[in-house]
């Protein structure tokens, strides 16, 4: 894919994703490629655009799907819709793409102040839906960088994501998580019960102590 098709595929790309509904939950993959990989092309030839959206935190991807954080994924689709290079290639618009356009323009106020204040240069997470995405996209990526096997401790989860959520809201939504059968918090002791550590796991009622989470769709 040349660089100067990057900006508007992007663009188009994020659509597809918000208008599939990814901001409130995971798109499946062969759901999102349909949309945006024409005849012509492969699946392979948006790998590296993938890649580039979920390191710019715009985008969480796991083994099944997609979704769009409700914060930079929204702000980045914005910017690209409002950009001068967009523009739909060839002399035919699919009707999704002209759906999801009348339905952003329609939601454009609400869309973009998904977009919080931000916090320490982050915006700040200011509901569930874009919590689990953060927090899925935090699991995914420490689960990659660190080799650990599905069981990422939950200290390093609530420390990567840091100030841009409480710790009230952090621990309400990450039950929430579990409660939904996203995330399973397992209990098990940390390598060197460091007390900071374990006051940065997590509490539940009923099992108590939780240091460590799995996705479990991954």
């Amino acid at each position: 894919m040349t660089s100067k098709n990057t900006a508007p595929t992007r663009t188009r790309l994020l659509l597809a994703l918000w208008d599939l509904g990814g901001t409130q939950q995971e798109v499946k993959k062969g759901q999102l490629t349909k949309r945006i990989v024409s005849k012509s092309q492969k699946v392979a030839d948006y790998q590296g655009l993938f890649e580039e959206l979920q390191n710019q935190g715009a985008i969480a991807i796991s083994k099944k799907g997609y979704s769009l954080t409700s914060g930079k994924g929204l702000e980045v689709l914005g910017e690209g819709l409002r950009s001068g290079d967009f523009k739909f290639e060839g002399t035919i618009v699919g009707t999704w793409a002209a759906n999801a356009l009348v339905k952003w323009i329609s939601q454009i106020d609400v869309a973009v102040t998904g977009a919080d204040v931000p916090v320490n240069g982050k915006r700040a997470i200011a509901s569930y839906d874009e919590f689990k995405s953060v927090a899925l996209n935090v699991y995914d990526k420490l689960n990659q960088n660190y080799n650990l096997d599905d069981l990422v401790p939950i200290y390093r989860i609530r420390r990567e994501i840091g100030d841009r959520v409480s710790r009230e809201d952090f621990n309400e939504w990450l039950l929430e998580m579990q409660e939904k059968d996203i995330l399973q918090l397992q209990g098990g002791s940390l390598s060197d019960s460091d007390p900071d550590k374990l006051e940065d796991s997590i509490t539940t009622p009923v099992s108590g102590l939780r240091c460590y989470a799995k996705h479990l769709n991954s």
